[in-house]
């Protein structure tokens, strides 16, 4: 099947790609509802493509609790219900409940429950620094003889954003790129067939959209982390991979005019009108559903979100996703991306069952990536298996970006440090309000991150 060769291709080049992310060392999932949620595994959907193996585990009953980010309006939710649901008649005997919360009070919740050793048992956590924070804490058990019955489906590579001194404290799920989504039947309105390929092409578009009355972006301000989707692509695209990865691991300065002129470029993109005003004060998911409603034209988001578009009928066949363009030619190339494996689940070092737990979480990570693999909801980390033909085009799109890309650089707010990350992000914020221009945005982070 030619998917099956796309992913062949894709995996050899991912799991080298994998490694850029951490440096040498936190999404982000998409956010949803701000309540949590307590979902007992007996009300998991039940799903399922392949029927789970006999019963692998018998004896007594023992309780395992998790936490995630996978809320109901959260496109991995499904995933999620049918690996759950999967694992309960593989794993009758473990009591098995878990709850769900809102991406940013989720950070807030987790960091506050290991401070206060008050952990679950599995838990969602994003790799590299964020992780390693708490691995540093000794708050975090250690995987590696768990691992060792896994190494044939889930490749070392995978697991190297979140090894840390060669011990390995998580199990990746899905990886995930940031990309542009384009509208295609407003970009026909201005005669586009096609995503722009170059900047300068990208450029005459937008003024193409602005003239015909069309927004050609929409930003989530009330979520900063969606801006930093827009900048960190900007940024990558004009001074070069390599020079924001060795930025957010810690190895070079933030005051390097490369990245000044890049925060212009992105600033002028904000002041030309190209973003909607109003913008700034939305969330995500109403940027997401202005998107999908015609709204505006372009949307640079998660590719978690292929999942979403696919399965909305009005809307998926008017969707193309592709790569932002290369700014600086000198400094960039295209197969430059923002991304990468960071999505995990690890073991609370308290937990009284933390032997079992690590088994049961590498089984459910195994699930909740094949069910997210056939949902859309990202690219596998682990080696897929079973029938794939049911991955949507789009996700097939972001499967051959990737199979052609060099470099990866994560997410910077989960590559860099918890407090690093914060005062990033509110760099970020300060910029789309239009509040520092690139040169104070370089010198303040030079001096506000050592």
């Amino acid at each position: 099947m030619k998917m099956k060769k796309v992913l062949s291709t894709l995996l050899t080049g991912a799991m080298v790609l994998s490694l850029f992310g951490c440096g040498e060392a936190s999404t982000t999932a998409q956010p949803a509802e701000t309540a949590p949620e307590t979902t007992q595994i007996e009300e998991a959907a039940t799903s399922k493509t392949d029927a789970p193996e006999e019963t692998a585990a018998s004896g007594e009953q023992i309780d395992l609790t998790m936490w995630c980010i996978a809320t109901e309006s959260d496109s991995n939710r499904h995933s999620y219900e049918a690996a759950i649901a999967d694992m309960a008649e593989k794993y009758p005997n473990v009591n098995f409940t878990w709850e769900a919360f809102e991406n940013q009070s989720y950070k807030t919740k987790i960091k506050a429950a290991v401070s206060a050793n008050e952990m679950p048992d599995i838990f969602f956590t994003w790799s590299c620094a964020f992780l390693g924070d708490f691995v540093e804490a000794g708050k975090v058990y250690c995987l590696d003889d768990a691992y060792e019955n896994y190494k044939s489906e889930l490749p070392e590579v995978m697991m190297g954003n979140s090894t840390y001194d060669g011990k390995h404290y998580g199990v990746p799920l899905t990886m995930n790129i940031v990309g542009l989504f384009a509208n295609m039947e407003l970009l026909e309105q201005v005669g586009y067939t096609e995503i722009p390929g170059t900047y300068e092409e990208f450029i005459a578009c937008c003024d193409a959209l602005k003239a015909a009355g069309i927004i050609p972006f929409g930003c989530a301000g009330k979520e900063t982390w969606c801006v930093t989707e827009y900048l960190e692509s900007v940024i990558e695209k004009s001074a070069g991979a390599d020079t924001l990865n060795d930025i957010f691991a810690g190895k070079a300065t933030w005051n390097n005019q490369d990245v000044a002129d890049a925060v212009d470029t992105f600033q002028g993109l904000v002041n030309n009108g190209y973003f909607d005003p109003s913008g700034i004060g939305l969330t995500n998911d109403e940027v997401k559903n202005n998107f999908m409603a015609g709204k505006y034209a372009f949307y640079m988001n998660g590719t978690w979100n292929c999942a979403d578009f696919a399965a909305n009928a009005d809307f998926k066949d008017k969707v193309k996703v592709g790569e932002f363009p290369v700014i600086n030619a000198d400094k960039s190339r295209l197969g430059q991306l923002i991304g990468g494996p960071s999505d995990t689940l690890a073991v609370a070092a308290s937990s009284p069952n933390a032997e079992m737990a690590a088994e049961y979480t590498f089984e459910l990570g195994k699930l909740i990536c094949h069910y997210g693999y056939l949902d859309g909801c990202g690219l596998p980390a682990w080696t897929p298996y079973g029938d794939t033909s049911s991955v949507n085009e789009l996700t097939q799109t972001v499967a051959s970006i990737v199979a052609g890309a060099d470099t990866m650089v994560l997410f910077g707010d989960t590559a860099m440090t918890a407090d690093s990350a914060n005062t990033y992000l509110s760099y970020v914020d300060q910029v789309y309000g239009c509040l520092l221009d690139g040169q104070q945005f370089i010198e303040g982070l030079a001096k506000d991150i050592q």
